[in-house]
């Protein structure tokens, strides 16, 4: 199907209730828009890259002269503008005729907008359509077909290339417009048919912006949570919030909060949907989070948890965690677990040997005991208390694991080498190798 044309964004209602007047270049009304943008007129054509309508409210117009009003329509056009649109009325009671003769000149479609009307209005409806128009005809269509909201958290998990104004207009066709200062976090679920249990956790959390799909398998989220209002931790509050209305059997991992877009929060035009992002910022940060949920979750469903439950095995509820918890999961298995596996091993083997050397010829627990004291701040309360045992007890671990290892588990510069040698222990224990090569860890 072929692109959005100026003819046919005219004929967009917020677009007809400007009251467009045509002034020059009718022959090109037929043009493929690529996007709609708005700007002040001195700064148009810098960010333009060809096939944009640029929208203007004209008050860089008023204090120039007719050389630089024409340079500036040789500019756009240059550039490979689509069309130029400008607001009559307020900063200018009249379009300059040297801008009319130089677009007339140059077969640039000039567009004089009489009515005032917001250009956010414009923009975003004329960028839905673009969107809508690009996605109805790709030549590869993705299993979920119509599905917006699918479509665009599949590509986000996948890192699609796309960028800024695609990700908001696809996202605004889906009914997910966070505002600003909102921040994001993905969610992803193993177990659910269906997205019924992120809406009753937005639902628990006092409502907010969701996207949110279901998958073969999984079930991916994007969260809203308002800038202000909301808790000081939004992570916790959405690990919270689905430990009260997830079934038991879910598993359910939540990646970290980001920015809802990159954009600039000022007032004016600049503001407007359709204008540049700041570099690195807005939907890179959407797939980042939604990326690191997914390779959480596959993590908790494949690798033995560091931390004892704390659950009564007769009232097993969902298992809820997060990407800042397996943090040193995800890094040492970033690239895939087969390219780190022969690492991880020597890791593991270079630190704890002795101790696993010692553990297979004397059934006990000692490995486990050593991690869990170490990441609960060498607690023997605390430690003791999620072992089950007493405290004597764990002295006595505790003293033949630094008999074994040659060292004080409390030393602080050890922290960093134990702990990671420990899950690096997890990890290849509860990833056989035959299976390594199918863990997809990418986040």
């Amino acid at each position: 199907m072929p692109a959005l044309t100026l003819r046919e964004i005219l004929a967009l209602d917020p677009v007809r209730a400007a009251e467009p007047a045509l002034l020059a270049g009718a022959g090109s009304l037929d043009r493929p828009v690529r996007w709609v943008h708005s700007s002040e007129v001195y700064e148009g054509a810098n960010f333009l890259d060809g096939g944009e309508l640029l929208l203007t409210n004209g008050f860089g117009l008023t204090d120039t002269d007719e050389g630089t009003r024409r340079r500036y329509v040789r500019e756009l056009a240059a550039r490979g503008a689509a069309g130029l649109a400008v607001e009559i009325g307020r900063a200018l009671t009249g379009m300059p005729a040297e801008v009319t003769d130089e677009a007339e000149r140059l077969g640039l479609p000039l567009l004089a907008l009489h009515r005032v009307v917001p250009f956010v209005r414009i923009t975003e409806a004329a960028n839905r359509a673009i969107v809508a128009r690009g996605l109805s005809g790709r030549t590869v269509v993705r299993p979920w077909g119509g599905d917006h909201a699918a479509a665009l958290l599949a590509d986000l998990a996948d890192g699609q290339a796309l960028n800024q104004p695609e990700v908001e207009a696809r996202a605004a066709l889906a009914g997910f417009q966070p505002g600003p200062g909102a921040r994001l976090i993905g969610v992803s679920v193993h177990g659910a048919r269906d997205t019924g249990v992120v809406e009753r956790a937005v639902r628990a959390l006092g409502g907010g912006g969701v996207l949110a799909a279901a998958f073969p398998g999984d079930v991916l989220a994007l969260l809203s949570r308002p800038e202000s209002g909301s808790p000081r931790d939004p992570v916790r509050a959405v690990q919270e919030a689905f430990r009260a209305v997830a079934e038991p059997g879910l598993t359910v991992a939540v990646g970290h909060a980001v920015g809802g877009t990159g954009r600039a929060t000022a007032g004016g035009a600049s503001a407007a949907v359709g204008m540049p992002s700041f570099p690195g910022a807005g939907w890179l940060r959407w797939s980042e989070t939604l990326r690191a949920a997914r390779t959480t979750l596959e993590l908790a469903l494949t690798v033995p948890s560091a931390q004892p439950s704390t659950q009564p095995s007769a009232a097993p509820g969902p298992l809820v965690t997060s990407s800042r918890a397996l943090t040193l999961e995800r890094e040492l298995t970033r690239g895939g677990l087969a390219a780190n596996r022969d690492r991880l091993t020597a890791l593991v083997q270079h630190t704890l040997g002795p101790l696993l050397a010692w553990e297979s010829a004397h059934p006990s627990d000692l490995t486990r005991t050593l991690e869990v004291h170490l990441r609960n701040g060498c607690s023997p309360t605390r430690t003791a208390t999620l072992l089950h045992i007493g405290r004597q007890s764990l002295y006595q671990r505790l003293e033949r694991i630094e008999t074994l290892l040659d060292l004080d588990v409390d030393d602080p510069d050890l922290l960093g080498d134990l702990l990671t040698a420990l899950c690096a222990h997890r990890i290849v224990r509860g990833v056989p190798a035959a299976a390594a090569g199918g863990l997809r860890t990418v986040a």
